[in-house]
């Protein structure tokens, strides 16, 4: 994988990024010399992206009852000015 595309080289060359993405795997865009952007296959998108149980299935699947407790410890008053 290319360490980094600048942004300008980004845009110029669009087309050789997205090849990369789709041959190579996520291709990092940089502006200013900081990361700033990913590109990955759109697949690669909807995996990352998509959860395979939902939270019910998650804990309808629990061996015991959960328990929740809530934390009792006062909180401090705060004076608004």
């Amino acid at each position: 994988m290319k360490e980094a595309w600048k942004l300008q080289d980004a845009k110029a060359r669009f087309s050789e990024l997205v090849d990369a993405a789709l041959e190579e795997g996520p291709q990092t865009v940089t502006r200013r010399g900081e990361k700033t952007v990913v590109v990955i296959p759109y697949q690669e998108f909807v995996r990352l992206t998509q959860a395979e149980t939902t939270l019910d299935d998650a804990l309808g699947g629990a061996s015991e009852e959960l328990i929740f407790e809530r934390d009792r410890t006062p909180v401090p008053a705060v004076t608004l000015e």
